[in-house]
């Protein structure tokens, strides 16, 4: 039972008003797409985190001497040239940036 002041209402007192139909849908739907916005914002900074640890691999892989390098692809570890890793690096880069720019056009979709 709702308190006022520390005080219980009485039946009397309490507030019964009816939400409207057209009102509850729009309260609905604001909650969906506030939620959907927090999770789009999320995925776009891991993404962001992502694009810049690769950036950062693709760095070291320049600064390099020709050597093989240890390409981690999900849990496994492969020896690589450093010009297929930064191929691999390039690829990666351009599919988080198309998953990151339809993040993107679905946020401001949502404002």
């Amino acid at each position: 039972m709702p308190e006022a002041n520390g005080m219980i209402l009485s039946k009397e007192e309490e507030n019964d008003n009816e939400v409207r139909r057209e009102d509850q849908d729009a309260i609905n739907e604001f909650g969906r797409l506030n939620a959907r916005l927090d999770e789009v914002k999320r995925q776009v900074d891991a993404l962001k985190k992502t694009l810049e640890k690769i950036d950062d691999a693709s760095t070291e892989l320049m600064m390099g001497d020709g050597d093989n390098v240890m390409l981690r692809l999900g849990g496994a570890m492969f020896e690589a040239t450093e010009e297929e890793a930064t191929e691999y690096c390039e690829a990666e880069v351009e599919r988080q940036q198309e998953i990151l720019d339809k993040l993107s056009e679905e946020e401001a979709g949502i404002f």
